[in-house]
């Protein structure tokens, strides 16, 4: 029996970046742009805020572009601060790259099994498919869809219960198969 799980975000995940008025390292993304224009220069970033002290931190995503190489579009979707590039732009590795952020994905995503009931069968399948890039463990997402503990998803991988063409320790971001044998 083959089951398809989704791993989809929940919100935006919060930016990981030492605050310069405060100790947090912690920021919140809200989908606000900043456009700036000199003369046919261009330059915008992504505003977030700071979860401890609330100080504004900008995120550069365009730097001193000619306006004629912006696409007009993804110039509107910054204009209309469009919540759906910010968290496009929040996964680009290069804008994390050059603003030296990592993202922090903890409770901004969760775990669609299709809600069928398919504890009770002898061997089952599963594709799990990624809608965002989100580091999970698999072993984590076989505990939650499956109804088990960590320790007992752990101790079924070792006893060649629970078997995988990937790795299933540390953390994925991509799709991947598993079967559980029990």
């Amino acid at each position: 029996m083959l089951e398809n799980w989704v791993v989809m975000p929940t919100c935006l995940p919060l930016v990981r970046r030492r605050c310069h008025a405060c100790a947090s390292d912690r920021f919140r993304a809200n989908g606000k742009f900043r456009v700036n224009a000199n003369h046919k220069l261009l330059d915008a970033w992504l505003l977030v805020l700071c979860t401890a002290c609330g100080d504004t931190a900008k995120l550069t995503v365009l730097e001193r572009m000619n306006i004629r190489s912006v696409r007009p579009e993804l110039l509107d979707r910054m204009h209309d601060n469009d919540p759906a590039l910010a968290a496009e732009l929040l996964q680009d590795p290069v804008v994390r790259r050059r603003n030296r952020i990592a993202l922090d994905w903890d409770n901004a995503w969760r775990l669609d099994t299709g809600g069928s009931d398919h504890l009770d069968c002898e061997v089952i399948d599963v594709s799990v498919r990624f809608a965002a890039r989100i580091p999970v463990r698999p072993v984590r997402l076989i505990a939650e869809g499956c109804g088990l503990s960590r320790a007992e998803a752990e101790r079924l991988i070792t006893e060649g219960k629970l078997v995988s063409a990937v790795r299933l320790s540390g953390k994925l971001s991509g799709d991947f198969t598993f079967t559980l044998k029990r």
